[in-house]
């Protein structure tokens, strides 16, 4: 499976609305540079796909723009059949899949916002295995965990 980035997003505090960028910088061990979801833990980066977005859009009602669910990178790639453990090869920079979905709280600002989250069951959580550049436009690839 090969897609492309489409958007890339970050916000310097929680709880704000992330603001798409042209490129990032992705830090091993750490996530997006200048992110505030950023740190030594198992959701770094976060990923959703087009698809997702779109769907969003006939639910609500009206559009929905890429960063707006708090994902990190926006791919034209259907990530639904992505599994813990698999990597995504975006650019220069390798992920590893640590979280499929997330547990939504009533006190959460994306839901607060947008009145509906689909990073809990769509969002790919991810921990940066090799850092780089990242640029919307660059190639994603999805690299399956072989099975053991």
């Amino acid at each position: 499976m090969e897609g492309r980035v489409t958007a890339l997003s970050l916000s310097r505090e929680k709880g704000v609305p992330k603001e798409n960028v042209p490129e990032v910088r992705i830090v091993r061990g750490y996530g997006v540079e200048g992110d505030a979801h950023g740190g030594p833990w198992h959701r770094q980066v976060s990923f959703l796909d087009t698809a997702t977005l779109e769907y969003m859009r006939r639910i609500l009602g009206r559009e929905v723009r890429p960063g707006e669910l708090a994902e990190n990178v926006t791919v034209d790639l259907d990530l639904s059949q992505v599994k813990v453990g698999d990597q995504i090869l975006a650019g220069e920079c390798l992920f590893e899949v640590t979280q499929i979905g997330k547990k939504c709280h009533s006190g959460c600002a994306i839901f607060q916002r947008v009145g509906r989250c689909e990073m809990r069951n769509r969002g790919v959580f991810t921990r940066v295995l090799k850092g780089g550049v990242l640029r919307v436009g660059d190639p994603v690839k999805i690299l399956r965990r072989e099975k053991t």
